[in-house]
């Protein structure tokens, strides 16, 4: 019998976060469901992210009504996965006990039944509560472990650094760092371990290691997933299966590649030479991805790539013989720890499927591919564009300076804002630090939770006016209010608690999308009544109309219709 290598597809979540902006209409959703039932994937991403958000606020879409027809469609015929971020959930701050147990029992009640749980800080005390009750729901508690990488600093940075820093840190992320945060969530119940490289900064012989480790010292299941933005995407996949692994995350390859995670398809193709069992329907992937090209098209506008795969059928087509070698050769070289040579051919695969070549600049920088672009976007608004290169230098500074937190969201999007508001104030002759996101004041502060590295106790005072740390007292917790309209015959903004929920964790978007859904019930509310009676006025002159000359001279005497 075969070994099994179970595999997550992440294409309706990850997939089309990744390269369209999460822009898939539940239409669109649907009519590809009815395949993916028969695809037998060992789970599908399906909810979580930047979904809920996204179809609210760009669709006019109810996110629970998403996730309620997709498990119908599915059924049982795979585990249906979300994302969150633990105590944080969403938002950027975290949340008291009734929020994370209310939408943990929702989302499990309503069809996930893996609940993929990560903090930004990687602090395991985050996440303790919502492992509780995912498990306490019947859901399985799939518990992350944020893949991050040192501060890099070049000899001119370190020099720099070290005016504004009393040390610059190092081996902070090691194997022994991930192993024993993956120790402490098996502690504390999780039912398997996800290593989440968001990045794709994971550079293949360092996935080897790490899984190999993780499957040596953890006695439950390990998954694997990264993204191909710098271009070790498929070779740390191929590392991990080589060493083990027990799950790996792929998309379908029209949603594949590029700041996504690498083809299912390629994955399948060295499964295969390995005499792994994937237990997925390859004659159906084959349609599903016929469908997802159609429906990348339609979603064009939202596609900063542009660049389709190459067309395969991994049923029918053979590959030619000197790519065919490249898988083999891949595999020789993941066997030996050959990195720089498993690398060579790996992205000489991708390139034969005409996937995007490696983003250089965002290997180098070390960063998330998001972080960037958002960074980037940040100086454009101000036509500052041009002091990217600085900003650049500042965020290993920024991050540092912070505790060094693993660069997942929110905290890259919070070290890349601030690393921005650095250089603005530098540009100004301001002192650093000057200006300052109430994000990274709380992160500095201690709101998030405790970062990887103790932060100097004068510069939190600098930055957010207390020396010691302070943890988020849910105690101040405000929940949102829950609008009447009197103009809209009383009815609330939030008429159960999925939508109450939708409030807590979207307050702005959810308001929006939930008043929307008022006048609209409204509206409906008022023309079912005049339909009712308008319908009661027909069946008032159908039945006068069939009456007698003297009945209806008699009825009308005494008042009884009025035509």
């Amino acid at each position: 019998m075969k070994k099994k290598l179970l595999i997550r597809d992440l294409t309706l979540r990850d997939g089309q976060q990744s390269l369209f902006a999460t822009r898939m209409t539940q239409a669109q959703v649907d009519s590809v469901l009815p395949l993916f039932k028969e695809a037998n994937f060992y789970a599908m991403e399906v909810w979580g992210g930047a979904v809920p958000d996204s179809i609210m606020r760009f669709l006019n879409e109810n996110p629970w009504e998403r996730l309620e027809k997709i498990k119908t469609a599915i059924g049982d015929s795979s585990k249906l996965t979300a994302l969150s971020r633990g105590r944080n959930l969403f938002g950027y701050n975290p949340y008291p006990e009734e929020v994370i147990e209310g939408f943990n029992r929702n989302a499990i009640q309503s069809g996930i039944d893996i609940m993929r749980i990560f903090d930004a800080l990687n602090d395991v005390s985050n996440m303790k509560s919502t492992i509780d009750i995912v498990k306490k729901n019947g859901g399985i508690a799939d518990c992350t472990v944020c893949y991050t990488v040192d501060p890099k600093f070049t000899p001119k940075q370190k020099i720099k650094a070290l005016l504004h820093l009393k040390t610059l840190p190092h081996d902070i992320f090691t194997i022994d760092y991930f192993v024993g945060k993956a120790k402490e969530l098996e502690a504390m119940g999780a039912d398997m371990i996800s290593v989440k490289d968001m990045a794709g900064l994971i550079p293949p012989n360092q996935s080897g290691e790490l899984i190999a480790r993780l499957k040596k010292e953890i006695k439950i299941p390990i998954d694997f997933h990264t993204h191909c933005t710098p271009g070790y995407g498929l070779a740390a996949a191929l590392m991990a299966i080589i060493n083990g692994v027990d799950i790996i995350d792929t998309s379908i390859m029209n949603f594949a590649g590029g700041p996504a995670a690498h083809a299912f398809e390629i994955i399948q193709l060295f499964a295969d030479k390995l005499g792994l069992d994937t237990g997925v329907n390859l004659e159906v992937v084959v349609k599903i991805n016929k469908e997802l090209k159609a429906i990348r098209h339609e979603m064009a506008d939202y596609d900063s790539y542009k660049i389709f795969p190459t067309e395969f059928n991994i049923c029918r087509d053979e590959l030619p013989k000197e790519v065919d070698k490249m898988f083999d050769m891949a595999i020789a070289f993941a066997k030996a720890n050959k990195e720089d040579d498993l690398l060579q051919q790996t992205q000489s695969i991708e390139r034969f499927f005409n996937f995007p070549a490696p983003d250089e600049m965002v290997k180098n920088a070390e960063i998330p591919g998001g972080m960037y672009t958002n960074m980037l976007s940040q100086l454009k608004q101000l036509k500052l564009d041009q002091l990217l290169p600085r900003v650049l230098e500042l965020v290993p500074m920024v991050r540092v300076a912070a505790g060094c937190p693993p660069l997942v969201t929110p905290t890259s999007q919070i070290v890349g804002v601030q690393a921005v508001n650095c250089v603005i104030d530098e540009n100004k002759g301001l002192p650093p630090y000057t200006t300052k996101s109430i994000q990274f004041v709380n992160l500095v502060k201690g709101n998030y939770g405790k970062t990887p590295l103790p932060i100097d106790p004068e510069f939190r005072m600098k930055v957010a006016g207390v020396k010691e740390e302070i943890p988020y007292n849910t105690a101040n917790y405000k929940k949102q209010e829950n609008t009447v309209f009197p103009e809209y015959g009383d009815l609330v903004l939030a008429e159960n608690e999925k939508d109450e929920l939708l409030l807590e964790l979207f307050p702005s978007v959810a308001r929006d999308f939930l008043k929307k859904k008022v006048v609209e019930k409204y509206l409906n509310d008022i023309y079912a009544i005049e339909e009712e009676k308008r319908r009661k006025i027909e069946e008032e002159k159908a039945s006068y109309a069939a009456l007698s000359p003297e009945e209806k001279e008699m009825r009308l005497n005494y008042g009884l219709y009025h035509y």
